[in-house]
């Protein structure tokens, strides 16, 4: 998805979620960034309408109406109450996707557009919700493929870089003709065509070693109609949930880290430092990214074992701790 559609989807939720009346196409034609530069009507409407099934095709549930019985033609709407979610705790795979998406967008240019599309609002006599969004903002780290392999998907261009196949140290040149960046069960993959093999290839982005390179003119890679890129990563990665690796046992505090305590089964309660908590244990598929994850909850979350994961919990912490003494000079 280029940038600047990106940008018009995201202005198009906002005046649709900001707002109690049906707005009709010509209405947001004139309010939203994007649509009002439109070559043509029919360039317009053709845009919109894709804009309207990217919309439903990410969840977000569109309402057509009329504000009256006199109204000729039918508006669209977000209601507030279908889009917005309750206080939740997210897996580590939707806390990695909630963070990139929120630095992605957490932009000045983004951000006077979306005013920009409030004040067009209220200057249009549109009934504007002043309740702010909250936003989520967890702290996540994202494979050094990423940004590169993620700006080549936006600019159209082909990638080469190094990939060290499984279960061996031998690494291999690949060039891509990359059509998505998608999450899958706490990983990450890039999806395209592999030029060397002549076919549809995913590739994990851990594995890819050293600089990725873009090849070629801008707007040569195309991502082909119909294509489902998480269901291609699912068929390659097996399709069944793989089986725990190993078993964790861990202490939680009371009402606290609901997202690691649904993973797992409660065995027992024990007081650690003053405070009580239940003991849960957990089957981990990926160990090596465990640590992360519960390293972010913090005090909430303690590794009774294996000893490995708390200790490399714990230097994942003592580096937090370091890099925020650095930070404030002291």
């Amino acid at each position: 998805m280029s940038t600047a559609r990106a940008e018009r989807l995201v202005n198009l939720v906002l005046a649709l979620l900001s707002t109690r009346q049906y707005l009709t196409a010509e209405r947001i034609r004139g309010i939203v960034p994007g649509y009002t530069d439109a070559a043509s009507d029919e360039a317009f409407f053709r845009t919109f309408e894709r804009d309207k099934t990217e919309l439903r095709e990410l969840g977000i549930p569109l309402e057509t109406g009329r504000n009256s019985a006199f109204d000729a033609v039918e508006g669209y709407r977000i209601a507030r109450r279908d889009y917005e979610l309750g206080e939740i705790d997210l897996a580590p795979d939707e806390a990695a996707a909630v963070g990139l998406a929120v630095r992605l967008w957490d932009s000045p240019e983004l951000t006077g557009q979306a005013l920009g599309a409030l004040v067009k609002l209220r200057a249009a006599g549109v009934e504007v919700d002043d309740q702010a969004p909250t936003v989520i903002e967890p702290r996540v780290r994202a494979e050094p493929a990423f940004g590169p392999l993620l700006a080549a998907v936006q600019n159209g261009r082909a990638v080469r870089f190094e990939y060290r196949r499984v279960g061996s140290p031998e690494r291999m040149m690949r060039t891509l003709e990359p059509w998505g960046v998608v999450s899958w069960r706490a990983r990450w993959y890039v999806v395209g065509h592999d030029r060397d093999r002549g076919a549809t290839r995913c590739f994990r982005l851990s594995r890819v070693t050293g600089q990725v390179t873009a090849v070629g003119p801008a707007g040569a890679v195309t991502r082909p109609e119909g294509v489902n890129l998480l269901q291609l990563v699912s068929v390659t990665s097996g399709g069944e949930e793989p089986a725990p690796v190993t078993t964790a046992r861990l202490w939680i505090a009371d009402g606290r880290a609901a997202g690691v305590r649904r993973r797992g089964q409660v065995v027992g309660r024990e007081t650690v430092g003053g405070e009580t908590g239940d003991l849960v244990e957990i089957g981990l598929n990926f160990p090596e990214s465990a640590a992360d994850w519960i390293a972010s909850q913090g005090p909430d979350v303690l590794v009774l074992e294996p000893d490995v994961l708390a200790k490399a919990v714990q230097h994942r912490l003592e580096d937090v701790l370091a890099r925020t003494a650095a930070g404030s000079g002291r």
